[in-house]
């Protein structure tokens, strides 16, 4: 039988060449135009509209947000209530009753002293400029050189030139404009607080039962009972310690001799809450406070020297020791929290900053790709000690 030779090479298969890439085709300016924006500008274009939205509706906004948080905070006392026997309806009746009460209290507190100080503004005005001669110096030496030149300019002068001055409205007519507006947004907020500690935990039932899976649920669960847990130790915590500054400062100012030392502890009660720009304005009053009524600057500046003092040590020490590690917040972003919220919404975003803050921190340790927030949020040393608890 013949043998038939086969070539080597034929019985190799052929080698596949590489697939060359397909070109990708060439972008057109049109193409190019018809691209989608990029994500960081579609959540800047967010945030700017959601401010200009915040500001546009702060009238309703501000009481709305301040009636939610003050619900979430009395919200456990609102339970213990219940546990005693008391039905949601008048638990909540008792709650806004008492607040109802405190806030008459402190206007009444401050309106017969605020009165008098509006009245008794340009007099007020003339003492605080007459003892601060002493510190002008150059300052003085300054104005007499610009009345010379006043007198040199007035005399050049050929004819009488009339001057016509227009004066805004004065502070009690601003004062008179303002209070009706507040009154409306107080009894607003505590209409819509009632309402909500009446309800229970209807909201918290209708979260619950819209979340699909049952981790959802346990989730919301956790995130609501620490955020109202974490946010009524923050202000009765807080409350408490204002109290104790309030009376400390009241008692300093009786024995440097200051007028109406329990209208400064009430103020002082009352701006304590709002973080680092409450003690700066309360040493302001107490400086403009002995301006008036002390004989000399120094004995003002002393007088506003020992109310820092004690703001101080209590914003470094005491607020720290009793507010406790995992309610501590980043300080840099509770000063711009607060000076955020002032210039959106005034006293009542100063009021919110912080409690809103606390609420972001505890639910983004809740979300585990939020961590990294709530991590930027706490403040040194703050991170949370307990992350099996995260749902």
């Amino acid at each position: 039988m013949a043998q038939m030779s086969v070539d080597p090479a034929e019985s190799r298969p052929a080698a596949v060449a590489p697939a060359e890439p397909a070109a990708e085709p060439a972008e057109t300016a049109e193409e190019t135009g018809g691209r989608p924006a990029p994500r960081w500008a579609v959540i800047g274009i967010f945030l700017i509209l959601l401010v200009a939205g915040l500001a546009y509706a702060r009238a309703f906004l501000m009481p709305t947000v301040l009636a939610l948080l003050l619900a979430l905070v009395f919200t456990p006392p609102r339970r213990a209530m219940e546990r005693l026997g008391l039905g949601a309806p008048v638990a909540a009746t008792t709650i806004t009753l008492t607040l109802l009460a405190l806030l008459v209290a402190a206007v009444v507190a401050l309106a017969a002293p605020a009165s008098e100080w509006v009245a008794d503004a340009r007099t007020i005005g003339h003492q605080i400029e007459w003892k601060l001669r002493d510190l002008r110096g150059v300052a003085a030496q300054v104005q007499d050189a610009a009345r010379q030149l006043d007198e040199i300019a007035a005399a050049a002068e050929d004819e009488e030139v009339q001057r016509v001055v227009v004066e805004g409205p004065g502070v009690a007519t601003s004062l008179a404009g303002w209070a009706p507006n507040a009154a409306a947004q107080a009894i607003f907020t505590l209409s819509l607080l009632f309402f909500l500690l009446a309800s229970g935990d209807m909201f918290l039932e209708k979260v619950v039962h819209v979340m699909p899976t049952f981790r959802d649920k346990r989730r919301a669960i956790l995130i609501a009972r620490d955020i109202e847990a974490k946010l009524s130790q923050y202000l009765f915590t807080i409350t408490a310690i204002n109290a104790g500054l309030g009376a400390v400062s009241g008692f300093a100012m009786w024995i440097i001799g200051l007028p109406n030392p329990l209208l400064i502890g009430v103020v002082t009660f009352l701006l304590n809450y709002i973080p680092y720009l409450g003690a700066l304005a309360g040493t302001a009053l107490v400086a403009v406070v002995g301006l008036i009524s002390l004989p000399t600057v120094w004995d003002a500046a002393a007088a506003a020297g020992v109310y820092l003092a004690l703001a101080s040590l209590e914003g470094q020490i005491v607020t720290p020791y009793f507010v406790g590690r995992n309610l501590r917040l980043n300080t840099v972003v509770v000063f711009l929290s607060v000076t955020f919220w002032a210039w959106l919404w005034s006293v009542v975003g100063m009021l919110v900053a912080t409690p809103l803050l606390v609420m972001v921190r505890v639910f983004c340790e809740r979300i585990p790709s939020l961590e990294a927030i709530g991590l930027f949020l706490s403040a040194r040393g703050a991170e949370r000690e307990d992350p099996d608890e995260r749902a």
